[in-house]
Parts: structure tokens; C-alpha cells; sequence
């Protein structure tokens, strides 16, 4: 039996939008067309006009199982990033056991097949039990999708070399949070006016770049790719644009709050505004948004870190880091963004679709005949608000509370099959 959405529109290369049907079968776009002959047994989905698009990819999220189910699971975590539009997510390795050795991460990618509701890609720790002391059985671990640390810079430039040129070697990506340890001691907020106004301790904007400057040249010489998390800083776009003009392989993304806040926003000493990296100054998001636009940053991944609300309905110095992204990212973009004419709704869509894809070579993102059956169907004119209430995640820990929005996801499909339609949220 063929599923087939009828009544829809695609997006055009020049940001139009045209009449299609779409015919999936076998987890496979079977046809994209204006009109298509329907069989009697065919599930008919009407959709109203609504936008179908690639299921969007999203390269870092946080499910937090096993170890720390209090905050999300995987079951949770996918479900909120199906109601955002995502149909396959890179997993982060700050688990409990960390997916540091080939046992570990197997059973960790078995749980996620059989937990999540859409594609769970998962990333292997760089380090055993992300200490930064020794590097894991890199060789027997080729099913990982990526090796990183995650929130932990790898301190030693040595070992960061050793393990891009073991990665280069199997043709893995190496991917970093990126960040100086010996720079930030205690900072929990961006150091500037809006620290010193609130007497919070600051996190100086060349803890990071001054780690990724020194990466990019540790992946030339070792010839891997290397990735870079959450860019958050003017410098870190300058050394990034710098390095790809270089000829150096190496990628990056951006989150949507680095894209849409900065230290300014942050009035009081909120805990829901602690991230890492964390919030800017408006000079940082300019330079973010232009080095999206210019192609310095290659894609948007949200970041999606859940807590509970013990764990951040209190004072910056004590909350932990990192904030929800996966169910507000798409409509918080399109409204601050596409709306307002900074972003063609088409760059949008590649950032979190094509581009992700493209960098990491994953056969996904795609909305072509004989893709993955990953689609996202978007009603651009939904009006909301964010509400966490409606939530699929454990977490609810965003500052984005309250904003108003046009356009939401009303279904995503995921290899074929029907994993979120707007009806079933209560």
C-alpha cells in the first residue's frame, strides 16, 4: 500500500511555490508529480496546501539515555525532534556508560533503533569516559557517526592530532566542542557589559576560537574533516573562513539561540539562558549570520540539551548548562528570520536539510525521487506561541517562553511512515 500526499506545494529554486503529489512506498519517494493516478487501497493524505520538504537533519542533540533519563530519553528526545520536523538526529556521547569502547556504542545504537521514532545517528567519545586521558579503540569503532568529546574541549593538542589522524584513516569525521579550559575558569555567561551589570563571572570569546585556530591546523596536517560545534564568536567565523579558503576540510554549525539572542537578553540571572557556548554579543550574532549567509557556517543544529527544572530554575553559577532547541527550531527561524527577509526560505530549509547531509555524507535531506521517504510537511501560516506545556520532551528549559511564531511542522515522516501529525499533541 502507497502512502500519497495530495494537496501540496513544493518549494522551487526561486522560492515559489508549485502544486505537488507525492507517492511514497517502501520507505522510497516512489514519484513527485502535480497529479498522480491513485490505486484503491492508497492512504490518501490531504494537506491542505501545506509545504512538504526533506526531513530536516539535525547534527547535535542530547538524549541523554542511558545515564540521565531524568532529563530525556531516547524515546523522548525523538519524539520532540519529530514534532520539530528532524526524521534522523546525531546523538551526543555524554552518557552514562559513555559510548567509549565498540560494546558500549553497539549497545547504545541498538537502544536507539529500538526506542527512537525517527533516525538516531550516533557519535562515539573520543576519549574513554570522556576524560581526556585516552584515546578509545578508534579502529573498532567504524560504525560511529562521528567521534567527539562533546562538552569537553580535548585539552592536549598532541592528542587531538593523534586522533585526526586516526580518523583520516577510517574516513570518520572528528568533531569538537571547542573551547580552553585554562581560559574559563568559573565563567557561566559571556563576559561583557551584561555579566559585569549582573555580577556573574564571563566566558571570553578567545576560549573558543583560539582552540578552533589551533584544530584547523592540526586537520590539515592530518588531513581529516573536522567539525565544529555551536560557533558562537566573530573570531571563531574569521578563523573558519579563513581555514576553508586555506583549502582545509573542515565544517561548522550554528545553533538557533546563538542566532536569534544575545548577552543583552539575558536581564536577570536566569538559569534557562546557561549554554555553552553561551550567549554573545550582538558584533557575534552579526558575524554568525553572515557567515551563514557567505558559507563560512555550513548548517543550523540546534543543540538540544534537556534539564530538569530543579536543574535550571536556579542561579546562573549553579544551573547546568544548555537549553531545548528541537520542537521551537524551525518555526523561531522562520519567523525572525525568513519573515523578515535576512533568510530566503529556501537557504533555511538547505541549512537544515541538504547542507547537514552534504557535510557528512549522509544519503538524507534529500526531497527527490527515489530519496529516503524523510519529509516534513510545514504550515507556513500557523500562528503560535511557544509553549512548553505541548512539549514532547522531558525538558522545558528555553528562553524562548512565550515568543510568537508563524509557520510550524504538522507531520514528519520518517522512512516512510507517519511518526508525528499536529492532531495527536494535547
Amino acid at each position: 500500500m502507497a502512502i500519497i500526499l495530495t494537496n501540496a506545494k513544493q518549494l522551487t529554486a526561486d522560492n515559489s511555490l508549485e502544486d505537488v503529489m507525492v507517492k511514497i512506498e517502501g520507505g522510497v519517494i516512489k514519484e513527485i508529480a502535480p497529479h498522480m493516478e491513485t490505486a484503491a487501497g492508497d492512504q490518501l493524505e490531504d494537506m491542505e496546501g501545506q509545504l512538504i520538504t526533506a526531513g530536516f537533519v539535525d547534527v547535535h542533540v542530547h538524549l541523554r539515555e542511558p545515564g540521565a533519563e531524568r532529563k530525556e530519553t531516547i524515546e523522548t528526545g525523538t519524539k520532540a525532534a519529530a514534532r520539530g520536523g528532524f526524521t534522523t538526529v546525531a546523538a551526543m556521547p555524554n552518557l552514562r556508560p559513555a559510548p567509549d569502547c565498540p560494546e558500549t556504542l553497539a549497545s547504545i545504537q541498538a537502544k536507539n533503533e529500538e526506542s527512537g521514532v525517527i533516525r538516531v545517528l550516533q557519535y562515539a567519545s573520543i576519549t574513554k569516559q570522556q576524560l581526556g586521558r585516552e584515546i578509545v579503540d578508534m579502529e573498532n569503532m567504524t560504525t560511529a557517526f562521528a567521534f567527539t568529546d562533546d562538552g569537553l574541549g580535548i585539552q592536549s593538542a598532541g592528542m587531538m592530532l593523534e586522533t585526526m589522524q586516526r580518523a583520516a584513516k577510517l574516513g570518520i569525521p572528528v568533531v569538537a566542542h571547542c573551547e580552553d579550559d585554562s581560559l574559563v575558569p568559573g565563567g557561566v555567561m559571556h563576559e561583557g557589559t551584561a555579566s559585569k551589570r549582573l555580577g556573574l563571572p564571563g566566558i571570553n570569546n578567545v576560549s573558543e576560537s583560539v582552540h578552533i585556530a589551533r584544530d584547523v591546523l592540526l586537520a590539515e596536517a592530518a588531513g581529516c574533516h573536522y567539525h565544529i560545534c555551536h560557533v558562537s564568536t566573530k573570531e571563531s567565523v574569521r578563523v573558519i573562513r579563513d581555514a576553508k579558503r586555506a583549502g582545509i576540510r573542515v565544517t561548522a554549525e550554528v545553533t538557533p539561540h546563538h542566532l536569534l539572542l544575545t548577552d543583552e537578553d539575558i536581564k536577570n540571572d536566569d538559569g534557562n539562558y546557561k549554554m555553552n557556548p553561551p550567549l554573545r554579543s550582538e558584533a557575534d550574532r552579526q558575524a554568525l549570520i553572515e557567515g551563514l549567509l557567505d558559507g563560512t557556517i555550513d548548517m543550523i543544529a540546534t543543540d538540544h540539551a534537556p534539564h530538569t527544572a530543579e536543574e535550571k530554575n536556579v542561579s546562573m553559577l549553579d544551573a547546568s548548562f544548555g537549553i531545548v532547541g528541537s520542537e521551537t527550531a524551525f518555526s523561531l527561524l522562520y519567523t525572525q528570520f525568513v519573515e523578515t527577509d535576512v533568510f530566503t526560505l529556501r537557504q533555511l530549509i538547505d541549512w537544515l536539510t541538504i547542507k547537514p547531509a552534504q557535510a557528512f555524507e549522509l544519503p538524507y535531506g534529500r526531497f527527490e525521487t527515489g530519496a529516503a521517504a524523510d519529509l516534513t510537511v510545514l504550515d507556513l501560516q500557523a500562528d503560535g506561541l511557544v509553549d512548553p506545556t505541548l512539549f514532547q520532551s522531558k525538558g522545558t528549559n528555553t528562553p524562548f517562553i512565550g515568543w510568537r511564531y508563524t509557520g510550524e511542522p504538522t507531520m514528519t515522516i520518517c522512512n516512510g511512515e507517519i511518526v508525528y501529525r499536529k492532531e495527536a499533541v494535547k
